[in-house]
């Protein structure tokens, strides 16, 4: 088995198009795991082989998370390379669950973009330490200095230059390695070949003050490199590493890296870093809860011999069946081992171990903690706990938002059924925020997603991969209702038929929950004297969520409600369930309109790139839009806009703005928040759907 300190587990993340897939590329290319390196969007059409879907290679973005591992020195490397767009955030968010660090690649001529915000977010989320890279040096306007000071001011790094470049844009030959003080040169027909020399004289000044600042920033947190540092005394390499390491692990400083993956610059001292500074399993503490000890937190031991703890953190339907990929926490997982799933309790024999490198495997008869592997034939949902059966431990799950946009689709031909009712089994399963349901009104099938590109995928999937041909409805935006002040209810509910009857009287008062509140439904039982028997209680909790479940201004989903239950009464012999079920949901249905009910719709947080003359007009086409302009920013030519603009508004809107920037402007679009809609709009939202409801009564 592996030494622990010998592994490191890792995700490559970043906002779209700043080079992580070509950056895994060439990763794998020197650590000798591909023979040859295949581009993005190459020529040869084979595709980069981190994107093994068909459908990634040709719109040349990554959907899925690749999972592959590979060897630098005697260093073992479980590689993950996540999605950039903001659709498939939830394959970050699986990712970084499971990792012990993580690169952040930047563009070097756009820096810190609004998706490199996102994933920030989501690394302090999980508390992973991480690298950055500055990626693409060789394109013009690039300035790794802009780059690492964005670092510090959008995001609030403390950024610590490692190297820099010799020349930048079509100048760039090599970079500067500010540790050792040497120039690095990549020969070769593929930088394979380093070659160290001294640095040019005409970079020396530079590479001695950038050199002296990073001195400076690590004797923050050290005494023996302050020391020095005020005595101004050399401070030695092996001096430095340590005290770099420890600080990237403690998440005080970020280590900035440099280069170009595509020109191949830069990309083994990156290596070197991930080994030299992100952390090895051991160096992160996990935790897990412990079920037979009402949930209290357990710290998990990286020891072989412990009991196993293991979480199935991604799903995928491979050509063999069901893959699931599994991170090991503690103990040792065999071949053949029965392992038992804490989510149903149920058993499990473990058929096969691989590990996968893209959509190849190779397999392997046991792995021990800190490894990550694909195990076939395990069925399960993603965020399952897998244990040896001897403790009850689970992992906490991983943060999973919810769908803001809908679809209705059918398959075209009635012999599709099948296979269309597989792929959407298999889709929800494997991805969380991937949701159907049926629309009982329209009987239709409802899609939910992320976004307009994460449902386009899924249906181009069904087709391709299930040869079923779909019909798509006009997208819908997720709308929920939500209320804006106290509503007291008192409700009683009798009826009478032959033998015992129905009754059950309940009363309390629903009221908004503060703004900054993580759940959106919360039940308070304030019954007291028994004036409502305690077997009665769920029924009525059951009963107010059910009905919030269907708002009375437009049908949606009521958020952000506190129901407190403080009064009732009972009969001995009409009560029952049903009965306080109803009541509870008669209740609510007569004090909603009280409540000062709202509709809210979701914001999303739009980033639009585009040459500084369309300025004008793609703030006119946002204001249009409903949109808020949040900020503007000029840098070599182009303008950045940053806005909140309502997801209804938003359909279309990539059309729009290539038309009015003759093709050069870029947007990215990420859920920030609901809000309440406008009265004219809401007004109008309403009576449309009476209409609807009073045609369908009809």
């Amino acid at each position: 088995m592996a030494d622990m300190s010998k592994i490191r587990n890792i995700g490559i993340s970043a906002h779209i198009d700043s080079g992580k897939t070509t950056l895994s590329e060439r990763i794998l290319f020197y650590t000798g795991k591909i023979h040859a390196i295949h581009e993005v969007r190459g020529k040869d059409g084979a595709g980069a082989k981190m994107d093994s879907m068909d459908l990634e290679r040709e719109k040349g973005i990554t959907i899925q998370s690749a999972a592959t591992f590979c060897e630098w020195g005697e260093n073992h490397i479980n590689l993950i390379d996540t999605p950039g767009h903001v659709d498939f955030t939830v394959e970050v968010e699986r990712a970084l669950r499971v990792l012990d660090g993580a690169v952040l690649v930047l563009c070097g001529v756009a820096g810190v973009q609004s998706q490199s915000i996102t994933v920030d977010r989501q690394m302090r989320r999980y508390n992973v330490p991480r690298l950055a890279f500055i990626n693409k040096l060789d394109r013009s306007g690039a300035n790794p200095f802009r780059v690492a000071q964005q670092l510090k001011e959008k995001l609030s790094h403390r950024p610590v230059m490692m190297n820099m470049p010799i020349g930048v844009e079509d100048r760039l030959s090599g970079v500067v390695d500010l540790i050792e003080m040497k120039a690095v040169y990549f020969d070769g027909d593929n930088g394979e070949n380093l070659r160290y020399e001294a640095i040019p004289a005409d970079l020396l000044e530079e590479a001695k003050k950038l050199r002296h600042d990073l001195v400076e920033a690590i004797a923050d947190y050290d005494d023996a490199i302050a020391e020095k540092f005020l005595m101004e005394e050399e401070v030695t390499a092996a001096e430095l590493k340590p005290v770099i390491r420890r600080e990237t692990i403690k998440l005080a400083i970020t280590p900035v890296f440099c280069g170009s993956a595509k020109k191949n610059t830069g990309v083994q001292l990156l290596l070197n870093g991930v080994i030299d500074y992100l952390p090895c399993p051991t160096d992160v503490t996990n935790e897990g809860l412990d079920q037979q000890n009402n949930e209290a937190k357990v710290t998990l031991s990286s020891n072989p011999d412990a009991p196993l703890v293991a979480l199935a953190f991604k799903l995928e339907d491979g050509r063999f069946g069901q893959l699931t990929y599994m991170r090991i926490y503690q103990g040792t997982l065999r071949k053949s081992d029965t392992i038992y799933n804490m989510a149903n309790g149920k058993k499990v024999k473990v058929p096969r171990v691989v590990r996968m490198h893209s959509n190849e495997m190779h397999d392997i008869e046991e792995v021990g903690a800190g490894e990550i592997v694909a195990l076939f034939g395990v069925e399960c949902a993603s965020g399952d706990t897998f244990t040896d059966g001897s403790v009850q431990i689970t992992m906490t799950s991983m943060f999973v938002p919810e769908p803001v946009i809908e679809l209705a689709v059918t398959p075209k031909e009635k012999s599709g059924q099948v296979n269309f009712s597989k792929a959407l089994n298999r889709f929800t399963k494997e991805d969380p925020t991937f949701r159907v349901y049926r629309d009982e009104e329209s009987g239709e099938t409802i899609i939910k997603g992320m976004g307009e590109l994460h449902l386009e995928i899924y249906i181009e999937r069904i087709r391709r991969e299930y040869n079923t041909e779909i019909i798509v409805g006009r997208p819908k935006v997720a709308f929920r209702e939500a209320i804006t002040q106290k509503a007291e209810f008192n409700y009683t509910h009798k009826k009478q038929t032959g033998g015992s009857g129905q009754y059950g009287r309940v009363a309390g008062y629903i009221e908004p929950l503060p703004s900054d509140a993580v759940e959106t439904y919360e039940f308070v039982d304030d019954i007291v004297g028994g004036v409502i028997p305690r077997e009665y209680i769920p029924a009525c909790d059951k009963g107010f969520k059910e009905q919030l479940g269907d708002g009375q201004l437009i049908g949606q989903k009521v958020v952000g409600v506190r129901v407190v239950l403080n009064d009732g009464q009972y009969h001995p012999v009409d009560s029952s369930e049903m009965a306080f079920k109803t009541a509870a949901m008669t209740a609510i249905r007569e004090c909603y309109s009280s409540a000062k009910p709202v509709i809210l719709e979701p914001i999303m947080k739009l980033e639009v790139s585009a040459p500084e003359e369309f300025q004008g007009v793609v703030i006119g086409q946002i204001n249009q839009r409903r949109g808020v302009i949040m900020g503007t920013e000029t840098d070599a030519g182009y303008v950045t806009i940053e806005s909140e603009v309502p997801l209804s508004e938003m359909f279309g809107y990539s059309t729009d703005i290539r038309s009015v920037t003759q093709g050069k402007g870029e947007f990215s679009m990420e859920f920030a928040k609901y809000a309440t809609v406008p009265k004219q709009v809401q007004d109008d939202m309403v009576k449309e759907f009476q209409a609807k409801r009073a045609r369908g009564e009809r």
